[in-house]
């Protein structure tokens, strides 16, 4: 039997450099139906959306609200969901996988960096905070292995590498953190915050799907950055944003 796991992992293979698996970014049901609706072959939650859309900053989204969102996502939708889950916040891996699934998910992002203080130590706030910091690789090499081997086939882990988001300037730091995690059972690896000029050297450098973060009417197309070496294009929380803003546009004519 075909589940939507195998679904989601096999629409990263195969994929021509001008057509990159485009993933938008629901934040609650009524958006991932019309996502789906659109035509979306799979959808990608992003944790900075739903925190806008539960009221909490990005990064304060308390775990139980977060996976409620994703569960009344998934059940929406009939396509493939995958979840940014931040860093786990600091739950067991086995746990952890026991929620991403009870939720509906069949993939998840979790990334490489942490807050040190803080009433939400150990989770990253937002990508300009000053308390977040790179996690050692090797450590967290060994935490994506323990979350692989708990979820076995049934997650298509995304591993995101925040070297450019902590100054590590350096392709080759995001190419040596994208190869311990792709030997400890990472499906595709996430470095986000790379620039366009560097994709070329990380896609030759990474022997796993890349996914780059895009800006939506921004920047280079999807198909130009698949050209430039991304397997996949997510979008984070623009989606949502771009639907604020587009509310307050209209009622600001209502008015």
């Amino acid at each position: 039997m075909v589940t939507k796991a195998d679904t989601f992992r096999a629409l990263h293979r195969g994929r021509l450099p001008d057509d990159p698996l485009v993933l938008p970014g629901p934040w609650d049901a009524a958006s991932a139906r019309a996502l789906a609706d659109a035509g979306f072959p799979a959808l990608a939650v992003p944790s900075a959306g739903v925190a806008a859309a539960l009221g909490h900053a990005d990064g304060e989204t308390p775990p139980e609200e977060m996976f409620a969102a994703v569960a009344r996502i998934a059940r929406a939708v009939d396509v493939p969901v995958s979840a940014d889950v931040e860093d786990g916040y600091g739950l067991p891996p086995k746990e952890l996988v026991e929620r991403l699934l009870e939720a509906g998910a069949v993939g998840c992002n979790l990334e490489d960096s942490h807050r040190n203080s803080g009433r939400n130590a150990g989770r990253i706030s937002g990508k300009d905070s000053d308390g977040d910091v790179l996690k050692d690789a090797h450590a967290h090499a060994d935490w994506l292995a323990e979350v692989r081997s708990a979820a076995a086939d049934q997650l298509f882990v995304n591993a995101r590498i925040d070297t450019f988001l902590r100054g590590e300037s350096d392709p080759a730091r995001a190419i040596e953190r994208a190869a311990l995690y792709v030997a400890a059972g990472a499906d595709c690896v996430y470095p986000i915050g790379a620039p366009v000029a560097v994709l070329p050297l990380l896609r030759s450098g990474t022997r796993a799907p890349v996914n780059v973060l895009a800006r939506i009417d921004e920047g280079p197309s999807p198909a130009e950055l698949g050209e430039l070496g991304a397997t996949r294009v997510t979008f984070g929380p623009g989606l949502q944003r771009r639907a604020t803003a587009a509310a307050a546009e209209i009622a600001a004519r209502m008015r």
